[in-house]
């Protein structure tokens, strides 16, 4: 068996002289370039590309798919892989939940209202549409969490990468609303013991963090009471690695009331 590693970056370089080091050379094949625009030399068998029993690829970003590569490890699947070959990880989830964060809010989006004396308001409205990348505090989370886009590296296709997806959360407690957060779990069922990791607000650390979607203005919720909504992602026209989502939201309740929409963009 032999490992063939791809990489366009310089960093492959010192990975060859540590290969080299190490006495793996003849085990250890190091191409750089695009998966895209390479060919992987089979010596035994050149004619028939699909000889790769498993493919490895760490292609999640923030918000699972911000500067995925997920549509290279599509491409690398379809051209190299094996019939019933594997793949690590081979399943990801994306969840939604609901946080309180007025602190924070007030120190990011609502800090622009009044500068100093002055009306910034205008890069309020253009701050709130980022969303923030960060750690959040898993007793600020005022709902439950729901899956709203589930991924089988196996099977799917470059077109799922553009998705829409209805939601509905739960208030746990009475408190206040000021976002949504994204986050994903990752899994690899095809090992003989499956392992997998989450990158939850109640789970360790990772430098994948959160994903931070703040609303113009603060929900007042109730135990049990409901937010509905549809959250509408694509890659960005002009950069694919760079996300523009759309995130709809409907809530009645006893305190409060909202029904809108923001076009937030993930660059």
């Amino acid at each position: 068996k032999h490992v063939y590693g791809i990489d366009c970056s310089g960093i492959i370089d010192q990975a060859k002289n540590i290969i080299k080091r190490n006495g793996f050379e003849n085990q250890i094949t190091l191409i750089k370039g695009k998966a895209e625009d390479v060919e992987l030399p089979f010596p035994e068998n050149p004619e028939n590309q699909h000889q790769v029993d498993i493919i490895v690829s760490e292609w999640m970003g923030y918000c699972l798919l911000y500067e995925s590569m997920l549509d290279t490890v599509i491409f690398a699947r379809d051209k190299w892989l094996v019939p019933n070959g594997i793949i690590l990880p081979d399943k990801a989830v994306l969840y939604l939940c609901a946080v309180e964060d007025a602190h924070y809010k007030s120190d990011r989006i609502d800090w622009w209202n009044e500068v100093y004396g002055f009306d910034f308001s205008p890069i309020r409205e253009l701050a709130i549409k980022e969303p923030i990348v960060d750690v959040v505090d898993a007793k600020s989370v005022v709902t439950d969490a729901v899956p709203f886009l589930n991924v089988d590296i196996l099977t799917c296709k470059k077109e799922d990468l553009a998705f829409e997806s209805d939601f509905c959360l739960t208030a746990m407690r009475n408190d206040y609303i000021h976002g949504f957060v994204a986050y994903f779990e990752c899994a690899f069922t095809q090992l003989h013991k499956p392992v997998g990791f989450s990158t939850s607000p109640f789970s360790n650390y990772t430098h994948w963090k959160q994903t931070l979607f703040y609303l113009p203005d603060a929900l007042t919720v109730q135990r049990g009471e409901k937010i509905t909504g549809r959250f509408v992602c694509k890659p960005n026209v002009k950069n694919n690695r760079d996300l523009d989502i759309n995130l709809t939201v409907k809530f009645s309740g006893a305190y409060s009331k909202y029904s809108g929409e923001i076009d937030y963009h993930l660059r």
